[in-house]
């Protein structure tokens, strides 16, 4: 578990450093004008002392933090930003807390139905748990970069690429939009937290058939759209020859038998869906011949 410290201001270890080196200097000096050389001794032990204070010498940047070990002990970790002072024993660790993107390279993988297709994410990361990060994996950045992308293959396998191969789906990979990414984000998270790392936000930057099926997806989808479209132009077209054929009538404009109301009516939709502009041909006898 993670334990924060509060260390003591660096800055008077600083000031001590710089007033025992300077007492170093001065012995040493000293020394070199002594014939039996005793002045050298205070030198060394003071060097020693602004050595071992410069060892104990923390600085911990913003966003960053270090995970302090001694002698393969976690003692705690230090989030605060600044100059500190601590044992001088101390091993430290450090850890960027600071908002990280990882792109996921574009993965082929098969979906629900089995189709393969082309995704990829970007996903904006950062280290909640210092100690997880440094100790419950061997390397966080990798584990982080592994983990991502085994999440966004495991989502892609789970839903369909769209509802044209499973009608019955509510979530599809294409048409999932904020959802799908909140999925993703959902399970990135409970594979990362053992790394102590929080996944902010995660969204499919990539989606697309793999390239041997792409072409007959293509042609299905537009095959699907031009049903739609001659759908709704026969559904358009029945209610304007209703509409005709009831205004006719309502104005007593001419009066049409059965025969005749089939053949309007054919001649109407004919006109109405055709893909080209209909052309006239006069009657010049009757309406039965």
């Amino acid at each position: 578990m993670e334990k924060i410290l509060k260390p003591t201001n660096g800055y008077l270890a600083l000031l001590l450093s710089v007033i025992f080196l300077g007492g170093a200097i001065f012995f040493f000096l000293r020394a070199g004008g002594n014939a039996d050389g005793l002045s050298a001794i205070p030198g060394a032990v003071c060097f020693l002392i602004c050595f071992f204070i410069w060892k104990g010498l923390l600085i911990v940047q913003p966003n960053h933090a270090r995970v302090l070990n001694l002698f393969g002990k976690y003692v705690g970790t230090v989030k605060d930003n600044g100059l500190f002072f601590v044992n001088p024993f101390y091993t430290p660790i450090k850890i960027s807390q600071r908002s990280q993107n990882l792109a996921i390279q574009t993965l082929k993988v098969n979906d629900k139905m089995g189709n393969p297709v082309e995704i990829a994410a970007v996903v904006v990361w950062r280290v909640e748990d210092t100690y997880k990060a440094a100790y419950e994996v061997a390397d966080y950045m990798t584990y982080v970069k592994m983990q991502s992308e085994a999440a966004l293959r495991n989502l892609a396998t789970a839903y369909a690429y769209d509802s044209m191969e499973d009608e019955k789906a509510l979530i599809t990979l294409r048409d999932g939009g904020e959802k799908i990414n909140e999925l993703l984000t959902k399970e990135l998270n409970d594979r990362l937290n053992k790394a102590g790392v929080n996944a902010l936000e995660a969204r499919i930057s990539h989606l697309a058939y793999a390239q041997e099926i792409a072409g007959a997806m293509l042609q299905r989808q537009q095959a699907s759209a031009i049903v739609a479209a001659r759908f709704k132009i026969v559904e358009g077209a029945v209610g304007m020859v209703e509409l005709a054929l009831e205004q006719l009538s309502k104005k007593d404009i001419v009066h049409l038998d059965e025969e005749k109301k089939a053949t309007m009516v054919s001649n109407l939709m004919v006109v109405l869906c055709g893909e080209r502009g209909a052309q006239p041909v006069l009657n010049t006898g009757t309406l039965y011949n």
